[in-house]
């Protein structure tokens, strides 16, 4: 596939809040940090493959949306972390960094020019989005889907040892 000068600019650039929210719910199911943390960073590139929202217009059109998003973000994890049972707070918090920290690197770029992440980690990053300008219904949909998956697996009672 040949790109565009601009198609890096409007290519590679999703939204937080879902990955954030399928981080929750993998922190609550695995109930150990170390595990919790990998299928985070994991299932952020299996959500970025999937269709969803996004193809920006231009860097400040992303902008318009994603730093509302970014501190919706921070908000969710602050409240799936306080919901959380004291015995699985660690994992679903683990989980949600890793979700996220793939997207590190966009934050990075804003202010610092450069990412954290190797060239090849980044352009594989990139292609593998599937995103256009007509998909924010199903950014929603999931976004409620996640978080009610995750509230009931946080407020799930734990398994009985035996």
């Amino acid at each position: 596939m040949v790109k565009k000068a601009g198609d890096q600019e409007r290519r590679g650039r999703v939204l937080l809040t879902n990955h954030v929210l399928s981080g929750a719910l993998i922190g609550a199911l695995a109930r150990r940090p170390g595990p919790a943390f990998a299928a985070g960073v994991a299932s952020h590139f299996v959500l970025d493959a999937v269709p969803h929202w996004g193809d920006w217009e231009s860097p400040r059109h992303f902008l318009r949306a994603a730093v509302p998003d970014g501190l919706v973000s921070l908000a969710v994890m602050g409240a799936m972390t306080a919901v959380s049972p004291a015995d699985r707070r660690l994992a679903v918090l683990a989980g949600m960094a890793g979700a996220a920290l793939p997207d590190a690197e966009k934050p990075t770029r804003l202010w610092f020019g450069w990412s954290p992440f190797p060239p090849a980690i980044d352009r594989f990053h990139t292609r593998i989005q599937r995103e256009a300008r007509h998909r924010a219904h199903l950014e929603l949909l999931a976004a409620g889907a996640f978080a009610a998956a995750a509230l009931a697996a946080i407020r799930r009672p734990a398994a009985e040892k035996g």
